[in-house]
C-alpha cells in the first residue's frame, strides 16, 4: 500500500520508491537470513496496515532491520519519523511533548513504556501490493542534534534530500570495494543521522546489504563481520575503533575478519588512532565530516592526510561565528560552529569549533586540542576537557573528567603541566570509572556537568 496525499493545489503528490534495485536484491541480513527487496516490501506493507493512526512516530527499534521496516511503514502511512538524540525516557518524553499524538514504535518490551507505545509483531507481518513509495518532498524524518553543546534541535529531512545525499555517499565509497553487493556492519544506532545515512539509506538506495544487529563490544563486532558473506564496510565511531584496536593489542586470541573498509564519524578521529586501525585491520579508514543539520559533506583518509575533500557541489563559506554550509541536497544553507580554512585546491582544514575556542589572559586554545593532550597521557583510557558555565564573578573555569584507573588526579595534572599552558590546566579534575557517552560516543554537556558537580 502507499499513502494517497493531496497537496493544497489538488494535484497528487510526487512519490518515489522507498527502496531501489531488483526484486531479488539483498537489502539486509536479518538474524543471518538474507532479506530481498521483495520480502522487505512485503514486511513494510504488512506493518503499515497495522500501524495506529498518527501524524508522527518515534522509532525506538533496537534491531536495525526492524528499524528500517518501521521507518518504511510510517512513511507509506504519511507519518513523519522522529529520531530523538537518545532513547532515555526523559528525552523521549520531551519529544512527545512537542509532537502531540505521536506514537512510539519499538521491537522490544519497554518498562515503563512511553505514551502511545506500539510494539512490532513478531514475526513481522507480510502483505502483497504495489511497490512501496513515499512522498519525496514532504517531511520524511526529523532528526535531533545530540545536545553535546546545548539543547537538542529538530532538523527536518525529506526523502528527496536523502536520495541526493545518498548518491553522494555512494560515490564517495565506490573506490573502497570491488563491485557486487556491499555488506555493512554498523556500531552506531540508526536513530543517529550518521547511522541513518550509512546503515539505513545505503541499503535502501544502493547495492548494499546491512547486518541487522548493532554490535557494541569488540567480540560482537568481530562476530557480525564474520556473519557477512564477503568483507563488509564497518560503520563506526572513534570510541568503538579505539576499543577494537585495544582488543587487538591486549588479547592475542582476539581476531576480527578484515573489513572491506572502515568509516568513522560523530567525533574527531585522531591521526594516531587512524594509523593504528589501518595497521591492525589491513584496510583503509575513512573519516566522514558532517552534521545532523547537513548530512555528510566531506571525507578524508585521516591516517595520512589532515585536509578534507568536500563532495561535489558542497560550498563552505567561513564566517566569524563558524562556517556557512550549502549543498545540492540541502533545502537551505546552514551555519555550522566548525571553523574552516579553505585551501586553493578546493579542500579545507578544520580549525576547531567556535564553541570550543578559549581565550584566557590573552592566550588561545581549543577544548578539542586540550582533550587530545589529555588522552595522550600514558594510562588515560578516556577523558574530556570542558569549560564550565560562568560563576558568580563571570569566570568560566576549565574542568576535566578522566578515566585513568592507575593514576591520581595529582599525577594527571603533573603530566598535563608539561603539555599545556598553565592558564588552560583544569581547575577541577575528577577521576571516574567511565564517561557518560551516548550510543554514538558523544558526551551530552548537561550530563558531564552533573558528574563534575557530583
Amino acid at each position: 500500500m502507499s499513502a494517497v496525499i493531496r497537496q493544497d493545489d489538488g494535484k497528487a503528490p510526487r512519490l518515489c520508491a522507498l527502496v531501489e534495485g531488483e526484486a531479488d536484491r539483498i537489502v539486509a541480513f536479518d538474524h543471518g537470513r538474507p532479506v530481498t527487496r521483495a520480502m522487505f516490501e512485503r514486511h513494510v506493507r504488512g506493518v503499515a496496515a497495522l500501524l495506529p493512526d498518527a501524524s508522527h512516530a518515534v522509532n525506538l527499534c533496537e534491531d536495525r532491520y526492524r528499524f528500517i521496516v518501521a521507518l518504511g511503514a510510517a512513511a507509506v502511512r504519511a507519518q513523519v519519523t522522529l529520531l530523538p538524540a537518545s532513547r532515555a525516557p526523559a528525552v523521549i518524553d520531551a519529544v512527545l511533548a512537542d509532537y502531540a499524538g505521536a506514537i512510539c514504535i519499538g521491537d522490544q518490551l519497554l518498562e515503563p513504556a512511553p505514551p502511545g507505545f506500539w510494539r512490532l509483531p513478531d514475526p513481522l507481518p507480510e502483505a502483497d501490493g504495489a511497490p512501496v513509495q513515499a512522498r519525496s518532498d514532504a517531511p520524511f524524518v526529523i532528526g535531533f542534534t545530540s545536545g553535546s553543546t546545548g539543547q537538542p534541535r529538530p532538523n527536518v529531512k525529506t526523502l528527496a534530500g536523502f536520495v541526493a545525499s545518498t548518491a553522494q555517499n555512494l560515490r564517495a565509497l565506490a573506490d573502497l570495494f570491488d563491485g557486487g553487493t556491499l555488506p555493512v556492519v554498523a556500531t552506531v544506532p540508526p536513530q543517529h543521522m550518521y547511522g541513518m545515512e550509512m546503515s539505513v539509506l545505503l541499503p535502501l538506495l544502493g547495492d548494499v546489504a546491512v547486518h541487522g544487529a548493532r554490535p557494541f563490544f569488540p567480540q560482537d563486532i568481530a562476530r557480525a563481520l564474520a556473519d557477512c558473506p564477503r568483507p563488509a564496510l564497518l560503520v563506526t565511531t572513534p570510541v568503538h575503533l579505539r576499543a577494537l584496536v585495544q582488543a587487538c593489542q591486549d588479547d592475542p586470541a582476539f581476531a576480527m575478519p578484515r573489513p572491506a573498509a572502515i568509516v568513522s564519524a560523530t567525533a574527531p578521529l585522531g591521526h594516531e588512532l587512524a594509523q593504528a586501525a589501518e595497521a591492525a585491520f589491513g584496510c583503509e579508514v575513512r573519516e566522514m565530516f558532517g552534521s545532523t543539520e547537513t548530512c555528510i559533506l566531506a571525507t578524508r583518509r585521516t591516517a595520512c592526510e589532515q585536509v578534507w575533500t568536500p563532495f561535489p557541489g558542497v560550498r563552505l563559506t567561513p564566517q566569524p561565528d563558524g562556517t556557512l554550509a550549502d549543498a545540492p541536497h540541502m533545502h537551505m544553507p546552514v551555519v555550522l560552529s566548525d571553523l574552516v580554512e579553505l585551501l586553493p585546491d578546493g579542500r579545507f582544514e578544520l580549525r576547531g569549533r567556535n564553541a570550543d575556542l578559549l581565550e584566557i589572559a590573552g592566550k588561545r586554545a581549543s577544548l578539542g586540542d586540550l582533550t587530545r593532550k589529555l588522552l595522550a597521557v600514558p594510562g588515560v583510557q578516556d577523558g574530556v576537557v570542558i569549560q564550565l558555565d560562568a560563576d558568580a564573578c563571570g569566570v568560566r573555569r576549565i574542568a576535566a573528567l578522566v578515566v585513568a584507573p592507575m593514576l591520581s588526579a595529582e599525577a594527571l595534572l603533573q603530566a598535563l603541566r608539561g603539555q599545556m599552558d598553565p592558564v588552560f590546566l583544569p581547575r577541577r579534575l575528577r577521576c571516574v570509572a567511565s564517561l557518560p557517552r551516548n550510543d554514538t560516543g558523544k558526551l551530552p554537556r548537561d550530563v558531564v556537568l552533573g558528574m563534575l558537580r557530583g
